[in-house]
């Protein structure tokens, strides 16, 4: 068990641990697909865990599976996603 808390190299990612969060789908998006304060806020919170894996986002209108998924099919998708980018203060 000492194994998982040390660090280890995925490709060229250097990760502070072995531990990894699965993908999920959070149903934090607003309506129209664009995520908000809320997803950014879920995966900050998770932030010092380890490798996260992120859900999946919608290419296109058509391919959205569940109520409230992100997309990354409109500028505002994309400028929502970037929220969860930026620097805490």
């Amino acid at each position: 068990m000492k194994k998982v808390y040390e660090e280890t190299k995925i490709g060229n990612i250097l990760l502070k641990n072995r531990l990894a969060m699965a993908p999920m789908t959070r149903s934090r998006a607003q309506v129209d697909g664009t995520p908000g304060e809320l997803a950014a806020e879920y995966y900050g919170q998770r932030s010092s865990f380890g490798l996260i894996i992120t859900e999946g986002t919608q290419p296109s209108d058509d391919g959205q599976g569940y109520l409230n998924t992100p997309g990354i099919y409109t500028q505002a998708h994309i400028d929502g996603l970037e929220k969860g980018n930026e620097p805490s203060s």
